[in-house]
């Protein structure tokens, strides 16, 4: 379900107090005129607490893992489709073509996971998200294929990338934060 707008609407930069300006600082973008945030974080930053926790570990997620970019961005965006979050569809279709992946590749996300020809790793991660999706476990015969081609920590990064991204996927379909100028949704 996609809200055509938001129930909570993000705070202009010009409104945020000096704790939300401190903690939004290094987020801000700076293309086109003046400083502008992303609708997710100028929502989120409705609560800074908990925004300043959570970026360490959304940082970590989609800066620091230690899975390929390129794998990182496939399981975003499946997690994305699967959990119909528009938002983080678009923001990560660009991510993902900067990390490597094709338009056919972003379209075949959308579908019957066994209509594209994947790396073997890539079914391995995808086949964990879509398990990980459904029903919040990875089945030995996923997990074998996983430990064939990923580390522990690797391993690891997957499960909490998952979760991270369909966690932040039920905030952003239920706050109603619309996608940012520029982004197309699915």
């Amino acid at each position: 379900m996609k809200l055509d707008r938001p129930r909570i609407a993000p705070i202009a930069a010009a409104d945020w107090t000096a704790e939300q300006r401190e903690i939004m600082a290094p987020t801000l973008r700076t293309e086109g005129v003046g400083a502008q945030a992303a609708n997710v974080l100028a929502t989120l930053i409705h609560h800074p607490k908990l925004m300043k926790r959570w970026l360490v570990f959304a940082n970590h997620c989609l800066f620091k893992s230690s899975l390929p970019a390129r794998d990182r961005e496939l399981v975003i965006l499946r997690t994305a489709w699967l959990a119909q979050s528009e938002y983080e569809w678009g923001q990560h279709v660009v991510i993902g073509r900067r990390a490597g992946i094709d338009g056919a590749a972003i379209e075949a996300l959308k579908q019957d996971l066994a209509n594209y020809d994947w790396a073997t790793q890539e079914r391995a991660a995808l086949a964990a998200t879509d398990e990980l999706s459904a029903s919040v476990f990875i089945t030995d015969d996923t997990w074998r294929l996983l430990a064939a081609h990923y580390s522990r920590e690797q391993i690891i990064d997957l499960i909490l990338l998952v979760g991270q991204y369909r966690g932040l996927a039920g905030a952003l379909n239920s706050l109603g934060v619309q996608l940012d100028p520029g982004l197309k949704g699915f």
